[in-house]
């Protein structure tokens, strides 16, 4: 209902408004993934409930200090209840803890399980969108089983999606009786791996695991093609965008690559419950921008969806702008089970904010520059 208080219009809890904010990468080193989740925020839930959502967008231009200062406008200034973002995993590091200190819900579109664990007061306040490193890294290590791979040489950026790719690709590997053979680190604004490539090439290994986010997963692997490498090459599900493909040309063929369901929709079976929900957000974005969406925009609508389903609970609890609401939202967002997302199925919990289980996970390899179910 709405009414007046002292000559200024109020309106009731049944009719406020619930405020998001969405802080992408969409300029600098991390544009690749964060152009299409900004370019996916026209799609997100306009209401959820009798509540109408606003969505104000900003961009970090790919630093985590810029990620910070946007944070602090979202929650100071406009008073959000809960923050989709930011692109990279550093700017997510770097700000969750204003999130939490706020008691505001953070929903990260990124790829390193460091933003959630180990679980602790911060990082409670924190969700992911995708897929955890571990099951990925799980996958590809079990591939490369089937592959018959005996050695392999790590690379990955160092950043902490590189640092915790080393940790749980190296125990996956030892597990599967794999030896690391060698590890070579880079930053993602080099231009230049051939140091790196030669030692790679000395220690012989039977394939190359590059566990690296967006263009930064392709310079590594076109070096070593230049320099003569042709074992097997494995990467993370930080290349899987069209932008990986484009780059790397001729020289990514035959990649294996771990992936959602988006990647080889056309090819997915019709009972699997993400299908029907990949398919209704890639049409939208190919009619509106003409071109299919990369898979780390499919993160910011699957946070879209959870807060879809979490907020009429949290409104039980207290109106959107209030930090009781914000607080029942973060309790509602541990409870979502068998939502069917984009990019997989959730189930979340106290423990676990991620969610995902194999059901989210597809081995795609690069056939003929696009990709295709590795069979």
């Amino acid at each position: 209902m709405v009414s007046m208080i002292f000559g200024a219009l109020y309106l009731s809890p049944a009719y406020a408004q619930v405020k998001v904010g969405v802080v992408t990468s969409s300029s600098g080193p991390v544009a690749l993934v964060g152009i299409p989740q900004k370019n996916t925020v026209p799609f997100l839930p306009a209401k959820a409930g009798n509540q109408t959502i606003e969505y104000i967008a900003l961009d970090d231009g790919s630093d985590p200090s810029a990620a910070v200062s946007a944070f602090r406008k979202l929650i100071n200034e406009e008073k959000v209840d809960a923050i989709i973002g930011p692109s990279g995993t550093a700017s997510a590091v770097a700000a969750l803890g204003f999130a939490a200190e706020a008691g505001v819900p953070m929903l990260a579109p990124v790829g390193s399980t460091a933003v959630i664990l180990p679980m602790d007061d911060k990082k409670k306040w924190v969700f992911k969108t995708t897929q955890n490193d571990e099951i990925v890294s799980t996958a590809l290590a079990k591939q490369m089983v089937k592959d018959g791979v005996k050695t392999v040489a790590f690379v990955s950026p160092t950043d902490p999606y590189g640092d915790n790719w080393l940790k749980v690709f190296s125990a996956d590997a030892q597990k599967a009786g794999i030896k690391l053979v060698d590890t070579e680190r880079f930053q993602r604004q080099d231009t230049s791996f051939t140091a790196q490539g030669l030692k790679i090439i000395s220690a012989k290994p039977d394939a190359v695991m590059i566990a690296a986010p967006g263009s930064s997963a392709v310079m590594p692997q076109t070096t070593l093609y230049d320099l003569g490498y042709r074992g097997k090459y494995y990467q993370s599900h930080g290349a899987a965008l069209s932008g990986y493909l484009q780059l790397g040309g001729k020289k990514v063929e035959g990649t294996t690559v771990a992936g959602s369901i988006m990647l080889v929709l056309d090819q997915a079976q019709d009972s699997n419950p993400s299908k029907r929900v990949a398919a209704a957000y890639m049409d939208a974005y190919q009619k509106k921008y003409g071109v299919k969406p990369a898979t780390f925009g499919a993160n910011v609508y699957d946070a879209g969806l959870l807060l879809e389903q979490a907020i009429p609970v949290a409104l039980k609890a207290g109106a959107p702008g209030t930090p009781a609401f914000r607080s029942a939202l973060r309790d509602a967002l541990e409870q979502v089970k068998e939502l069917p997302g984009a990019q997989g199925i959730y189930n979340l919990s106290p423990t676990d904010h991620s969610g995902f289980d194999e059901r989210g996970i597809e081995l795609v390899t690069v056939k003929n520059g696009q990709w295709a179910p590795l069979k």
